[in-house]
C-alpha cells in the first residue's frame, strides 16, 4: 500500500513539472508598440536632434531680466498669456528709489524758482526802499549843508560866536552826510541793474544739473517696472511675489542657479525647430534652396515636415541644456532652423526634444 502511495505521488509530480514546463515554455505574443521608432524617411538623410522654440527673427527665446535689483511686489500676467510691446510684466518694490526721485523733484522747483526769482530783479518794493533811503540821504545833507552856512555865516560876523570845534563838527557832518548820499545813490543804482549775470547763469547750472537729476532719477525709478520688450507670449515665470530679483536674474530652489525672471516667446501657432548637426555630417547637407527635412514627436507617431528657415553659420561646442560641457570630446555642431505649423490636435511646446532628419 505504502509503495502504491509513493508511486502515485512520484507520477504526480512528474505530471505537474512536465505541465508547469509546458506552461512556461509557451511563446506569448508581443505587446504592441505604444510608438514607432524615429525612422529615416529618406533614402539618404541626416540625423539631428532639435529644440522646439518659439519664432523669433534672430536668437532664441527672449528672456528678459531686470536691470533693478530689489523685491518682487506683484506680478502682473501668468504663464502662457500674451502681451503687447510695453506691456508691465511685474514690478519690483520701488520705495526708496520713488523717494529719491520725490527729493530730487523738489529741489528742482527750489531752484527753478531762485532762478526765476534772481530774473525777476528789481522786486518794485526793494526799488522804493531805496529810493527812500536817497531821499532821506539828500534831506539828510541839506539839513546838515544847512546848520553849516549858519555857523560859517555866524563866525563870518565874529569868529567868538561859535567855537572852532562845533564848526569842524559842522564840516564833518555835512561831508559824511554827502557820503551817506552817494552810498544811497550807488545802492539804488545797483538794485536797478538787477541780478548779477554771473549769478543767474550759476543758478540755471544749478537748476539743470538738479532737473537732469530729477529725470535720471525718473528713468530708474521706471525700471522697476519690467516691461514687455517685444509682442509676445509668457513662456515661463520664474519668480513669485516676495523673491528677490536682480540684473542676473532670479534663484531657482531646485537646481540652485539663476534664471532669468521670465522668458518670452511668440504665439505659439508658428513653431521653430533648432537642430544641432553633427560637423562630421555638415558637409552631407544639401544646398538650402534644396534642403528638406521632417521631425518626429517623441512619445508619439506624429510626423511633421519643416521648412528650412535660416542656418545659423558658426559651428560651436555642444553644450548641455545646464549650460554645461558634459562631453569628454569636443562635440561641434551647426544650428539649422527650421518651421512648421503646429497641428491643433497636437500638444507641443517650446523647450521639447524632437528627432529630426534632413534629406541630402
Amino acid at each position: 500500500m505504502r509503495n502504491k502511495l509513493l508511486f502515485a505521488l512520484s507520477l504526480a509530480g512528474i505530471l505537474a513539472g512536465t505541465a508547469t514546463a509546458y506552461y512556461f515554455n509557451i511563446k506569448k505574443s508581443p505587446l504592441p508598440a505604444v510608438f514607432s521608432p524615429a525612422a529615416n524617411p529618406y533614402g539618404s538623410g541626416v540625423y539631428a536632434e532639435g529644440i522646439v522654440e518659439s519664432v523669433q527673427a534672430s536668437g532664441e527665446n527672449i528672456s528678459v531680466y531686470p536691470e533693478v535689483p530689489g523685491t518682487v511686489r506683484k506680478i502682473l500676467v501668468t504663464e502662457g498669456q500674451e502681451v503687447k510691446k510695453g506691456a508691465p510684466l511685474l514690478v519690483i518694490d520701488e520705495t526708496v528709489q520713488r523717494a529719491t526721485a520725490e527729493q530730487l523733484a523738489s529741489q528742482a522747483e527750489a531752484a527753478r524758482a531762485l532762478l526765476e526769482e534772481l530774473k525777476a530783479q528789481p522786486r518794485k518794493e526793494t526799488l522804493q526802499v531805496a529810493q527812500a533811503q536817497v531821499d532821506s540821504a539828500q534831506a539828510t545833507v541839506k539839513t546838515t549843508t544847512d546848520a553849516l552856512s549858519k555857523q560859517q555865516a555866524s563866525y563870518e560876523l565874529d569868529p567868538k560866536s561859535i567855537s572852532k570845534d562845533a564848526l569842524d563838527n559842522a564840516l564833518n557832518a555835512a561831508a559824511v552826510a554827502e557820503a551817506n548820499l552817494e552810498v544811497a545813490k550807488k545802492q539804488l543804482d545797483l538794485i536797478k541793474a538787477g541780478a548779477w549775470i554771473y549769478d543767474i547763469q550759476n543758478q540755471e547750472r544749478q537748476y539743470n544739473a538738479l532737473q537732469k537729476a530729477y529725470v535720471a532719477s525718473s528713468e530708474l525709478l521706471s525700471k522697476f517696472t519690467l516691461r514687455a520688450p517685444s509682442d509676445g507670449m509668457v513662456l515661463t515665470m520664474n519668480t513669485n511675489v516676495g523673491s528677490y530679483v536682480s540684473s542676473q536674474g532670479s534663484y531657482e530652489t531646485y537646481t540652485q542657479g539663476m534664471e532669468p525672471v521670465l522668458v518670452l516667446g511668440t504665439p505659439q501657432s508658428t513653431l521653430h525647430v533648432r537642430c544641432y548637426i553633427d560637423e562630421m555630417l555638415v558637409p552631407r547637407l544639401p544646398d538650402p534652396s534644396k534642403i528638406k527635412a521632417e521631425m518626429s514627436i517623441r512619445g508619439s507617431n506624429i510626423k511633421l515636415p519643416l521648412q528650412f528657415v535660416r542656418v545659423q553659420p558658426l559651428v560651436s561646442p555642444k553644450i548641455e541644456l545646464s549650460d554645461q560641457r558634459q562631453e569628454k570630446v569636443d562635440v561641434r555642431v551647426l544650428p539649422v532652423i527650421f518651421s512648421f505649423e503646429k497641428p491643433k490636435d497636437v500638444n507641443l511646446y517650446p523647450g521639447e526634444l524632437v528627432d529630426v532628419y534632413v534629406g541630402n
